[in-house]
């Protein structure tokens, strides 16, 4: 007889919803796994360990650490109901970022979404149990939130709508919360504030406050044995405002480890977050000056322990470490210094000039084509008149930073090229030079092109577009001539196994512009 084999397909409910959401990602639970695997194992076998998710959304933290804490501590209470008692009443606690999901988590942690009803595993004497939720409000300062920066226009609502005012980070002393120490905070923050709303939705979008690093720092003044949060990785060499922050991170050697997925569907498949994510572990009695760096690639993994601080932003691969140290040990001058800032002369996108010349001083190169302004329209960027230049799209190439299918990158676009003298361009690109000659400008922009130089701005690109900043290892050059891949590999003493792996991540170019 034929062995039956059940067909049906039976998902665990919380990895279904985290595939509804891409504002508030919400943690499938092989990733919260993987987060709690990053701890202590005996954490789990101690009746005193106490544990906070300041942001719960479907309580997939809890659950799964109530899981591993009815297995460890089985020998120090053998009586199952004693223990989920003491597990959910004295250990776990949580903190709703709205009211919806206070419930979703109620629901998921205690098996009722009312911890005082005959439904749940652990009777509570209130509705909420251990995983509050309080109805925050914003606090108003010249038109901003104090605590967020949240827009008054857009977040001061009638009662009864969300406000997304997190309790966690709109206070100032969170420790009052719950009166207690935690031995373990862990979560996934809401990563942003969305702007968004009707005609201005794609303007908004663009403006969307990063808040999730706001969420650690709130976390690290409780002072927790460990924390542990997973959130976007734009923060290694980007992100609206988070200068600080990275700064910060990387010069705190209490986090021990950091499991970086370049590609965010990877860990979450139905997401595409700009940057990709990563996940780390902050280990507040760590004495090791070095962090353990995990690159996790599909179902490839590189492991590296490494100083974060030792270059000014973050290099994602640990492949990529030894080819950066090589060119910055030969090299004192990089292209960032010849790259513009933001809008180099001062035209924003939607800028466009006449369709004939008509008189007109310059060309205006925008994405809808080629016009022509007047002198007097320029307000900046004159030290580019009169010269070349090479035009760079301030888009990447690719989409959240995800590869092609063939698993590589061409990380600039399609729309460069060279600028002549009386050329200019609107917010929409960058500019790199001046240059004296055409000849210089066009082996400039050869070199840009080449795999060897995309590779190294891929380093430094954690969102989709590009800055001044992400120049930052590119190495400037003499342009008398043209520059191969070869000349370069050779050039900076590459080996065969880092030429292998650059070749491996960047596309050629030749055939897209």
């Amino acid at each position: 007889m034929n062995e039956f084999r059940p067909t049906t397909y039976n998902p665990d409910v919380l990895t279904c919803i985290a595939n509804l959401s891409n504002d508030e990602v919400f943690t499938p639970p092989n990733v919260a796994n993987a987060m709690l695997d990053l701890l202590p194992q005996e954490l789990f076998c101690d009746p005193n360990t106490t544990f906070l998710d300041p942001m719960c959304k479907s309580g997939v933290f809890l659950r799964e650490i109530a899981k591993r804490l009815i297995v460890g501590l089985e020998d120090r209470i053998p009586d199952l109901q004693e223990r989920i008692d003491h597990i959910f009443h004295k250990q776990l606690f949580g903190i709703a970022i709205t009211e919806l999901t206070s419930l979703l988590s109620r629901r998921s942690v205690y098996c009722a979404k009312y911890p005082n009803s005959r439904y749940s595993v652990s009777r509570f004497e209130d509705v909420q149990g251990n995983i509050r939720f309080k109805n925050t409000q914003h606090v108003w300062k010249k038109e901003r939130c104090a605590f967020c920066g949240a827009s008054e226009k857009e977040y001061k609502r009638d009662e009864g709508l969300e406000t997304h005012a997190y309790e966690f980070i709109h206070t100032v002393h969170p420790e009052e919360i719950y009166k207690m120490k935690f031995d373990v905070i862990i979560g996934n923050p809401p990563y942003q504030l969305d702007t968004g709303g009707g005609q201005e939705q794609k303007k908004s979008a663009r403006q969307a406050k990063p808040i999730y690093h706001l969420f650690v720092e709130k976390a690290k003044k409780l002072n927790p044995r460990y924390l542990t949060m997973i959130i976007p990785a734009r923060w290694y060499a980007g992100g609206m405002g988070m200068d600080q922050f990275r700064e910060t991170m990387l010069k705190d050697k209490r986090i021990a480890t950091i499991v970086d997925y370049a590609n965010a569907k990877d860990c979450f498949p139905s997401n595409s977050i700009s940057g990709g994510v990563c996940f780390f572990l902050w280990d507040r009695d760590n004495k090791h000056n070095n962090c353990e760096v995990v690159n996790i690639n599909g179902n490839d993994s590189e492991t590296m322990d490494r100083m974060l601080d030792e270059f000014p932003v973050l290099v994602r691969y640990n492949k990529a470490v030894g080819i950066v140290r090589k060119v910055r040990g030969k090299e004192k001058s990089f292209i960032m210094d010849s790259v513009s800032s933001i809008s180099p002369f001062g035209l924003n996108t939607k800028t466009r000039g006449e369709r004939e010349e008509k008189g007109k001083t310059y060309r205006l190169f925008s994405s809808e084509g080629i016009s022509y302004i007047g002198k007097n329209e320029v307000v900046k960027g004159h030290e580019y008149i009169g010269k070349y230049k090479v035009m760079i799209s301030q888009t990447g190439a690719e989409h959240a930073g995800e590869p092609g299918k063939d698993g590589k990158y061409r990380v600039l676009t399609k729309t460069m090229g060279v600028l002549q003298p009386d050329d200019v361009c609107t917010h929409s690109y960058l500019v790199m030079g001046p240059y004296k000659t055409e000849e210089e400008s066009i082996n400039a922009y050869e070199y840009l092109k080449t795999k060897f130089s995309r590779f190294l701005i891929l380093q430094a690109m954690t969102s989709i577009h590009l800055s001044k900043s992400t120049f930052v290892f590119v190495p400037e050059q003499k342009f008398n001539a043209r520059w191969t891949d070869e000349e370069l590999y050779k050039k900076y003493d590459l080996t065969e196994d880092e030429i292998s792996f650059i070749e491996s991540m960047i596309r050629t170019m030749e055939d897209d512009i």
